[in-house]
C-alpha cells in the first residue's frame, strides 16, 4: 500500500499550494519539489521490486458496485507500468527544479507549481490504473491540466488560443475514445483488465453490421472497431495525424510544462495505451495497419514541417510530433517493446532539449526567433554542450540513447513484413531529416555571426545552477537510458502479443548501418549549408519556394480545418443565435410572457368585486350549459 504514495503525493502537493498558495506563494516549490521527488524515490522502489517479476495490484477506493458493474480506483504495477512511473516521476521531478529558476518571480508562481503537481498525480494515476474506466477519467484529467498550464499566461491572447485549441481538439479523439470504452463494455461486461483480456480468444469470431439501422450489411470484427475507436483517443493525445495541430501551439505555455508535456506527461499516455492494450490490438490486423500508417505518415509529416520552422520551441515540438509517430509505427507493427524502449530514451533527451531551449530563451530575455540567436555557444557553454548532446541523441548518433531505440524500432519494423519494410524506408528518410534539423538548431543558435539584440548580448551569462542542474543531469540521462535493455526488459509482457522476432545477422546490420549513415549525411548536410555555406539556405528557399512555404506553414492543414470546420461552425452558430435564439427561442419566451400579462388583465376584468356582476356570469353559465346538454 506505500505505493499508492507515488500519485497521493503530488496530490497533496497540488492540495496545499490550491488552499494556501498565496500565502506560501514564492516558497511554492518547498511544497511540490520534495513531494515529487519522494514520489520518484517511490517508483525506484516499485521498479526493483517489479523486476524481480511480481506484480503489484490492489484496490484503492470503490465508487459504485451493482450486481457485475464493479467501478472502483485501483492500483497495477508491472513492467510497463514501472517503467511509465519512472519517466513521469524523474522528467518531473527535474521540471519542479528547473521552474524554481526559470518561474522566478513570476505573479503565478504558487499557482503554476500546484498545476504541474495535478498534472503529475493525473498522468501517474493514468498510467497505475487496472481498468479503462479510471484510465480514461485521468486521461481528461490530464487534458484538463493541459489546458491550465498552456493557458498560464492568461493574459496573452495567443496562449488563450493555444489552450483552447488543445481542448478542443483532443476533445475529438476523446469522443472516439468515449464511444470505444462503450463497446467494450457491450462486449465484455467489464472494464477491468484482468477481466477483458483473459475473455478476449472467446470472441475472436464476433462482429458487428455497421449498416444494419439503415438496411445495409457491413460486418466488421468488433475487435476491429473497438481497437480503432480507442486509437483516435490516442490520435489526439499523442498529436497524430490528423489531430497533431495542438501540440506545436502548446509552446505558448512556459517552457517547463512544454518539456513535461512533450517529454513524459500528456503526449505519451496515447502510446502507452496502446501498449496496454496490445492484446486487443494484435487481435484486429487491420487495425494494427492503420495505426501503423498512421504513425508513419505522422513521423514524415513532423520531419518535413521542423526543417523550416524559426521559433526555436517550434522546432522541438515538431520534432516531438515526428518521434512519437516511430512509436505509434513500432506498435503498430507489433513492436510494442521497441516503442515504449523509443519512449522512454526519447523522454530524457527531448526534455533536455526543451530546457535547452527555455535556458536560451531566459538568457535572451524571451526571445525565441532562432534567426535573432547565433554565436552562443561561448557564452552559454553548459546550454551548449547539453543541447549538443541532446541533439546527438534525437539525431540517433551512435552510442546514445536515441541510437539504440531509434534502431531498435527500425530494425523490428523490417522484420515484420512487406508492410514494416516499406515503412523501414521512410523511417530511414525520415531519421536523415531529423539529424539534418536537428544541427540546423544548433548551428542558427549557438554557431556563426552573433544577431542578438546588442542591448542583450552585454548581459550574456549561464542562467542559475536550478536551470543548469536538471540540464546535466538530462544529459547524463540521454546516454544511459540507451543501455537499461528496456527493449529486452519490457518484452515478457509482450510475449504472446506479437512482438515480431529481431532479425539478427546482415538484415539487422544492415538497418543499423543505413540509420547511422542518414544521420551523419543530415548532420553533414546542416554543417555544410548553415556553418560552411550559410547564404546557401536562403537561396534554396527562392528556388525551391513552394516546397519551402509549404513546410513553413505546416503545409498548410490549420488554415484546411478553418475553412472546413472552424468558419463553417462559427458561421453556422452564428446562424442558429440569430434565428433560433433570438426569432424562436426569445420570440417564445417573450411571447409566453405577454400571454400572461393580458391573461391576468382579463382575469382582473372578471374580478369586479360589484355582487351583481358575479351573478350575472352565474346565470348566464347556466343558460349556456343548458343549452349545451339539450343540443
Amino acid at each position: 500500500m506505500i505505493y499508492a504514495l507515488i500519485p497521493l503525493l503530488p496530490l497533496t502537493a497540488f492540495l496545499i499550494l490550491g488552499l494556501a498558495g498565496r500565502h506560501i506563494n514564492v516558497r511554492a516549490h518547498l511544497v511540490a519539489v520534495p513531494a515529487v521527488l519522494l514520489s520518484l524515490a517511490l517508483s525506484v522502489g516499485a521498479f526493483v521490486e517489479v523486476a524481480s517479476g511480481s506484480v503489484i495490484s490492489f484496490p484503492l477506493y470503490t465508487w459504485l458496485t451493482s450486481g457485475t458493474l464493479d467501478i472502483h480506483i485501483g492500483l497495477h504495477i508491472d513492467r510497463l507500468t514501472a517503467v511509465m512511473l519512472l519517466l513521469v516521476t524523474g522528467v518531473s521531478s527535474l521540471v519542479h527544479v528547473y521552474t524554481i529558476g526559470y518561474m522566478h518571480g513570476d505573479p503565478g508562481y504558487a499557482r503554476f507549481f500546484g498545476y504541474i503537481a495535478l498534472f503529475t498525480f493525473s498522468m501517474l494515476m493514468l498510467v497505475l490504473a487496472d481498468n479503462l474506466l479510471q484510465l480514461f477519467v485521468f486521461w481528461e484529467a490530464v487534458g484538463l491540466c493541459s489546458y491550465l498550464l498552456i493557458g498560464h499566461w492568461y493574459e496573452r491572447a495567443s496562449a488563450c488560443a493555444a489552450a483552447t485549441k488543445a481542448f478542443l481538439v483532443n476533445r475529438v479523439g476523446d469522443f472516439g475514445f468515449m464511444l470505444g470504452l462503450l463497446l467494450v463494455w457491450y462486449s465484455f461486461g467489464s472494464l477491468n483488465y484482468l477481466d477483458i483480456f483473459p475473455a478476449l480468444h472467446e470472441a475472436t469470431d464476433v462482429t458487428m453490421n455497421l449498416l444494419g439501422p439503415f438496411g445495409g450489411t457491413w460486418e466488421v470484427s468488433v475487435f476491429t472497431l473497438i481497437a480503432l475507436l480507442l486509437f483516435t483517443g490516442a490520435v489526439g493525445k499523442s498529436a497524430q495525424v490528423p489531430l497533431h495541430v495542438w501540440l506545436p501551439d502548446a509552446m505558448e505555455g512556459p517552457t517547463p510544462i512544454s518539456a513535461l508535456i512533450h517529454a513524459a506527461t500528456m503526449v505519451t499516455a496515447g502510446v502507452f495505451m496502446v501498449a496496454r492494450l496490445a492484446p486487443i490490438y494484435n487481435l484486429s490486423p487491420t487495425a494494427m495497419s492503420v495505426v501503423a500508417i498512421t504513425g508513419a505518415a505522422t513521423m514524415v509529416l513532423g520531419a518535413t514541417i521542423a526543417l523550416t520552422q524559426t521559433d526555436i520551441k517550434r522546432v522541438v515540438a515538431y520534432s516531438t510530433v515526428s518521434q512519437l509517430g516511430y512509436m505509434i509505427m513500432a506498435c503498430g507493427l507489433g513492436a510494442y517493446a521497441s516503442g515504449m524502449y523509443h519512449l522512454l530514451t526519447h523522454g530524457a533527451f527531448k526534455a533536455l532539449l526543451f530546457l535547452g531551449c527555455g535556458s536560451v530563451i531566459i538568457a535572451l530575455h524571451h526571445e525565441q526567433d532562432m534567426r535573432h540567436m547565433g554565436g552562443l555557444k561561448d557564452k552559454l557553454p553548459i546550454t551548449y554542450w547539453t543541447f549538443v548532446v541532446g541533439s546527438l541523441a534525437l539525431a540517433g548518433f551512435p552510442l546514445t540513447a536515441g541510437f539504440f531505440s531509434k534502431d531498435d524500432i527500425l530494425v523490428s519494423a523490417w522484420s515484420s513484413g512487406d508492410l514494416g519494410r516499406a515503412l523501414t524506408l521512410l523511417g530511414l528518410l525520415t531519421a536523415l531529416l531529423t539529424a539534418f534539423y536537428s544541427f540546423r538548431l544548433v548551428f542558427v543558435t549557438f554557431w556563426g555571426t552573433s544577431h542578438v539584440d546588442p542591448h542583450h548580448a552585454e548581459h550574456l551569462h549561464e542562467p542559475s545552477r536550478t536551470i543548469t542542474t536538471p540540464l546535466i543531469i538530462l544529459a547524463v540521462l540521454s546516454i544511459l537510458t540507451g543501455y537499461l535493455g528496456i527493449s529486452s526488459f519490457l518484452e515478457p509482457i509482450f510475449s504472446t502479443g506479437g512482438e515480431p522476432a529481431v532479425p539478427h545477422g546482415s538484415d539487422g546490420l544492415m538497418i543499423m548501418a543505413a540509420a547511422t549513415a542518414m544521420g551523419l549525411i543530415g548532420m553533414a548536410a546542416a554543417y555544410y549549408m548553415y556553418v560552411l555555406n550559410p547564404d546557401l539556405p536562403e537561396r534554396l528557399a527562392r528556388q525551391w519556394g513552394s516546397l519551402y512555404r509549404g513546410s513553413l506553414n505546416k503545409w498548410y492543414v490549420d488554415e484546411a480545418y478553418d475553412r472546413l470546420f472552424v468558419r463553417p461552425t462559427l458561421a453556422a452558430a452564428s446562424k442558429l443565435w440569430k434565428h433560433v435564439d433570438v426569432h424562436v427561442i426569445d420570440r417564445t419566451v417573450n411571447g409566453i410572457a405577454r400571454a400572461i400579462t393580458w391573461g391576468g388583465w382579463l382575469l382582473r376584468l372578471v374580478q369586479s368585486g360589484q355582487t351583481q356582476h358575479y351573478a350575472l356570469a352565474m346565470a348566464v353559465g347556466i343558460v349556456v350549459l343548458t343549452a349545451y346538454l339539450l343540443l
